[in-house]
């Protein structure tokens, strides 16, 4: 996941854990004649009233993120009577617009003090920006909570809103990727505090009473809610209640072996999946030549729910002990890329896994991969997707994507959430993806029910000059400041000629090279530019003759870009057989891809949560319970059926992560599964309602029921 999901949340509802008495809307600002704009301040855009109260302003050519910021009438809005704000938003423009609003407290500047919600607008379109209002812990318990990213109550230690002091919202866009010149309109029609503000009683608890606060089977031991397992009785009872579930909904009758449509127009049978446009949409085309959509789960492993115990054995009711038969899932780690474990090596537990020996007994591994494809089939899912258990898709039930990481030397002026961005100029890039692929020849290569190819995750791409900008600001002997350098010197020929146009005094080429200083962006864009494309080229062109050579007939499925601008999407099409995004948003129904390029596209990551089952957050976007959150899957997937570009959606992930969370403290609420095993009921049977008619819904332009 990447960068701005640690202090973002695409369009949401409420994250309350706890019902609370509902409060009156709070209107936080009216546009008015008499006034209106008194506590407004544009940033690049022109500003004007609407007739019906609300706020229009329009993006100028140049500026990085134009918008209005809001500001109370007093020093501070005090919100904490509300569970979230709620900004309306209308996109009066021709093109598509991502719209972000930003809540700050005192000091906040985006990163800290601060939370950013953003959704994506279609022409016309009316979308509602959500940000929870999340709320501090209470001192006494903040001291001895770390490594998570939510804690009890869906409340935060250091990071959040504190609802007291809103001292403003900034709602803005950002320079559109396709072009530096795009302008936009954007209405505001409404700003309010919503919902009430829950607290669960347990945090009004004496400290030494809410530890231990996580029971022997990994869930909140203060709470209760459906579904809960109190006991191993209980999870016999809920193997037994799934294992008739699953019998009398096997999965839908028109699929073949693969998932494919049976019932739908024979194609060409090439014996692996390919990608074709058919009557205007893209599909992919399974092995026999059926129609299929990629309708899949990420991290179908029994690994989900691991969790670091170093420092936080007080929080466990029940860690065996060493002679224990369930000793064997204690191990060390040392992952850990942000957040409290971040550098450190650490003890972990399977709190996940020794809830599978105690459902299923000896044997449980196999029984979690055969009923793994059983599950999915069932519940209307045809693809073990990204980051999964090799184990359980080489029993080749379900077809499936494997992954892969580029190795090899990062380029050392750039920046990144999970790495720095690799330099696809280096040797040892070339040599890595090689070396993997070689791994995958007797593997996923040839194999007719392996899709294809994901590489990499939510690398960096920046801005259309981004990595220009992190190559030549890097060390003389990076291979891509070396390949930079060079284009420049074959496009000016001398230094004083670069010198001129920059309006720069390098004293040679080779000081240029060396030069650890940022280039300047206006006089040098075009150059800068061309620069990137080169880099985005050669990554991926690069990667696709390492695959290629090995497994000819999978598919590239790209990086699964979380943010890309045009440049990066442009050389992604040129050699990638499907581009892949990560879209935690609440709709892909409208997406188009830049540069008007039509291509096939697959979403790699998206998920919703809820905090009405004991976790302590909801991922990355926010929904009220589960029925809410069954809804926002039924309509993403929908929607992503309705776009002629999308061939498929992943879901993340197949079962809920840690409730104290994984390594980097991630412990959301977003699998079809809970910690112990039991399927969501409201996302199961949201889930067959899409994927049962999802191929006459596509096919048909329908919708599922």
């Amino acid at each position: 996941m990447a960068l701005w999901r640690l202090g973002m949340l695409s369009l949401s509802c409420a994250a309350a854990i706890a019902s609370g008495t509902s409060a009156p809307d709070r209107v936080l600002y009216a546009f008015a004649d008499d006034g209106g704009l008194d506590h407004v301040v544009a940033q690049d855009v022109e500003l004007s009233l609407l007739e019906d109260g609300g706020l229009r302003f329009e993006t100028g050519p140049r500026g990085r993120w134009p918008g209005v910021r809001l500001t109370p009438p007093a020093e501070a809005w005090d919100l904490s009577q509300h569970g979230r704000i709620e900004v309306d938003v209308r996109n009066s423009g021709d093109d598509s617009v991502v719209v972000f609003c930003r809540v700050d407290n005192p000091g906040g500047d985006g990163a800290t003090n601060s939370w950013t919600t953003r959704s994506a607008v279609a022409p016309g379109a009316v979308v509602t920006l959500t940000a929870p209002l999340r709320g501090m812990l209470p001192p006494a318990l903040a001291d001895g909570l770390c490594g998570m990213r939510g804690y009890p109550g869906g409340l935060t230690k250091d990071g959040g809103i504190e609802p007291t002091v809103i001292t403003q919202l900034i709602v803005f866009t950002t320079r559109d990727g396709a072009t530096f010149d795009a302008r936009h309109v954007v209405d505001i029609l409404s700003v309010k505090a919503a919902g009430a503000a829950a607290r669960p009683e347990s945090l009004d608890m004496p400290v030494d009473d809410f530890y231990p606060f996580i029971d022997r089977y990994g869930q909140f031991a203060h709470a209760d809610w459906p579904g809960k397992v109190r006991s191993d009785v209980d999870l016999v009872s809920t193997r037994q209640a799934e294992e008739a579930d699953l019998a009398a909904t096997p999965g839908p009758d028109d699929r073949n072996e693969y998932g494919g449509w049976s019932a739908g127009p024979q194609l060409d049978a090439t014996g692996f999946f390919r990608v074709e446009k058919v009557d205007g949409k893209w599909w992919l085309v399974d092995p026999n030549g059926r129609l299929f959509w990629s309708h899949g789960v990420d991290c179908v492993r029994a690994t989900n729910g691991y969790t670091p115990i170093t420092d936080r054995e007080h929080y466990f009711a029940e860690l065996p002990d060493e002679a224990s038969p369930f000793a064997e899932f204690y191990g060390m780690g040392s992952w850990g890329p942000h957040g409290y474990y971040a550098g450190k090596e650490y003890r972990h537990y399977g709190l996940g896994a020794a809830n599978l020996v105690r459902k299923y007994g000896d044997g449980w591994r196999d029984v979690f991969a055969e009923r793994a494809h059983l599950r999915l089939r069932s519940w209307g899912l045809n693809t073990i997707a990204n980051w999964s258990d090799a184990s359980v898709y080489r029993l080749r039930r379900t077809p499936y994507v494997a992954t892969l990481n580029t190795r090899g030397r990062d380029i050392e002026g750039s920046e990144g959430f999970w790495r720095k961005f690799p330099d696809p100029f280096d040797d040892g890039f070339v040599k890595g993806i090689a070396q993997s692929m070689e791994r995958e020849a007797d593997h996923s290569a040839g194999d007719p029910w392996c899709i294809g190819y994901f590489v990499d995750n939510e690398l960096s791409w920046g801005d259309e000059t981004a990595l220009a900008r992190a190559a030549l600001m890097s060390p003389a002997d990076q291979p891509a400041n070396i390949a930079a350098t060079a284009e420049l010197r074959e496009r000016y020929g001398d230094i004083a000629t670069l010198n001129e146009a920059w309006g720069a005094e390098h004293a040679s080429w080779d000081a240029l090279g060396s030069s650890r200083d940022e280039p300047p962006e206006e006089a040098a864009r075009d150059d800068l530019r061309a620069i990137n494309a080169t880099i985005a080229d050669r990554y991926f062109r690069v990667i696709r003759e390492g695959l290629k050579r090995v497994a000819p007939h999978q598919l590239y499925l790209g990086c699964r870009f979380a943010w890309a601008n045009a440049v990066a999407v442009q050389a992604a099409a040129d050699h990638c057989d499907v581009v892949a995004y990560n879209f935690y948003r609440r709709s892909v129904a409208d997406f188009t891809p830049p540069l008007d390029l039509d291509i096939p596209i697959i979403v790699g990551e998206f998920h919703f949560g809820a905090l009405d089952r004991g976790m302590f957050h909801t991922g990355l976007q926010a929904t009220e319970n589960q029925e809410a959150r069954a809804d926002a899957y039924r309509n993403y997937v929908n929607g992503a059926l309705a776009n002629p570009n999308i061939v498929g959606a992943h879901w993340f992930q197949y079962g809920d992560q840690a409730t104290t969370g994984r390594g980097d403290g991630e412990n959301y609420q977003i699998g079809f599964l809970d910690i112990a095993d039991t399927p969501y009921p409201e996302t199961i049977r949201a889930a067959r309602d899409v994927g049962y008619a999802m191929y006459a819904t596509r096919y048909g332009g329908g919708e599922s029921r």
